[in-house]
């Protein structure tokens, strides 16, 4: 075997990866008294050995002091949304005012469509990818609707024109070229869920400023996976969710993006809530709604705070690895799993991910040759045998190696345990 290919140079690698401590901050599945090989982290990422004691801490202040932590001690509960902001502005390349978490992906996305999606009778439609998330389109034509608009003609949807079913830059500029100046917003996502493309949201960004539009991003694959500079690129707004690659935990509270520029106008319309009041006066409780300056203003409600807590924990091990070298291992960690499937696989599995490093994030999505009854076949032996990935319809295995846990071992293991299934 050549030597690149032998699991003595996957063990070699795991010995010379810099970031390999952080492995032993989480809590890995087991499978049969051993570590599952988990390749997940694009649909949940794993629980932070800290998270349970910034939850027990939260928990024990509300058992001791009841209504006093919402104004005692360093995390009282008052700013608490505040004690993730830095960390969670570094990590999507923005300025702390211009980040917030709160609710959800889906809540984050309507309240943001209520102030960036204005149609007119001569610029009602929104563009964006065909193939969606579902979230992302019940969203759309939800907006549409509500504006008295119909999604069969003010709903455009860019369909893939490459060979594995991903879209270029020509394909979106072209559709913008197309419909021009009927477009009021362009909703793109930053990694498309299903294929894995990564996007360039700068060259997306300049598109639709060039045709008018507005412009807003879902980040939900993006955050914690590929390095973003929302601030230098300036979309007017961009959302995402926290428990992917941010190891928020199931449901964890989401985030918002608004661009700075935004950050003192008043006369966009926006669904109003208490927290999103300025702090300074909010417990005057005057009828008067006076937005807080930046993405705060677009809160509804105190936050959750003990949903907030785990993302502490998680945003905690972000600092100390950072975005730039958790990029560098991604981008090795995923181009070993390429160069094995190529390698070892080649007739049974097809990778329809970009390879092209900057089109790609951790996730490579897979099809197996045979068709979907195959397919389907491969990822159940894979489950059954402690290896999981996870499957999207009609006929994709989405294999995600994660930086802050997953190693070159654990892409070893899922090459050997398809040749096993393949009988290879």
């Amino acid at each position: 075997m050549n030597e690149t290919l032998s699991p003595a140079h996957a063990t070699a690698l795991d010995a010379a990866d810099p970031l390999r401590h952080l492995r032993s901050q989480f809590l890995i599945p087991q499978h049969q008294s051993a570590d599952q090989t988990y390749f997940v982290g694009n649909s949940l990422g794993l629980q932070p050995k800290g998270a349970k004691a910034m939850v027990q801490e939260v928990m024990d202040l509300w058992s001791s002091i009841a209504v006093e932590g919402h104004f005692t001690g360093p995390t009282h509960w008052m700013g608490y949304h505040r004690l993730v902001r830095d960390s969670l502005a570094r990590v999507v390349g923005a300025q702390p005012g211009e980040v917030v978490a709160m609710n959800t992906l889906s809540v984050n996305l309507h309240l943001m469509m209520v102030s960036f999606y204005r149609p007119t009778l001569e610029r009602p439609a929104i563009l964006m990818e065909a193939g969606a998330f579902p979230t992302d389109r019940h969203a759309v034509e939800a907006q549409i609707r509500f504006h008295g608009f119909n999604p069969a003609t003010d709903l455009i949807e860019v369909q893939p024109d490459e060979p594995n079913g991903t879209i270029s830059m020509q394909a979106i500029e072209r559709a913008l070229g197309e419909h021009d100046r009927r477009v009021a917003l362009v909703l793109w996502p930053g990694v498309q869920y299903r294929s894995g493309q990564v996007f360039d949201l700068a060259a997306i960004t300049r598109l639709a400023r060039a045709h008018g539009a507005n412009i807003g991003f879902d980040l939900a694959h993006s955050v914690g996976n590929v390095p973003l500079a929302l601030h230098d690129i300036a979309p007017d707004f961009a959302v995402w969710c926290h428990y992917k690659y941010l190891n928020a935990g199931p449901g964890a509270v989401a985030g918002a993006f608004v661009h700075e520029r935004h950050a003192r106008d008043t006369s966009l319309p926006r669904f109003a809530g208490w927290w999103g009041h300025e702090q300074a006066t909010r417990f005057q409780m005057a009828p008067e709604f006076v937005p807080e300056v930046g993405a705060e203003g677009w809160q509804l409600s105190n936050p959750p705070v003990l949903g907030l807590a785990p993302l502490r924990a998680s945003l905690a091990l972000f600092d100390e690895a950072g975005m730039p070298a958790l990029r560098e291992k991604s981008l090795k960690l995923t181009g070993y799993l390429e160069t094995m499937v190529r390698a070892r696989l080649d007739g049974v599995l097809q990778i329809i991910t970009p390879t092209e490093p900057e089109r790609h994030g951790c996730q490579l999505s897979l099809r197996v040759a045979g068709g979907r009854e195959q397919g389907r076949s491969l990822f159940e032996y894979l489950q059954s045998v402690g290896v999981l990935g996870d499957w999207r319809e009609p006929d994709v295995i989405r294999i995600s190696p994660t930086p802050m846990y997953n190693r070159y071992r654990d892409v070893y293991r899922f090459i050997e345990e398809v040749e096993t299934w393949a009988g290879v």
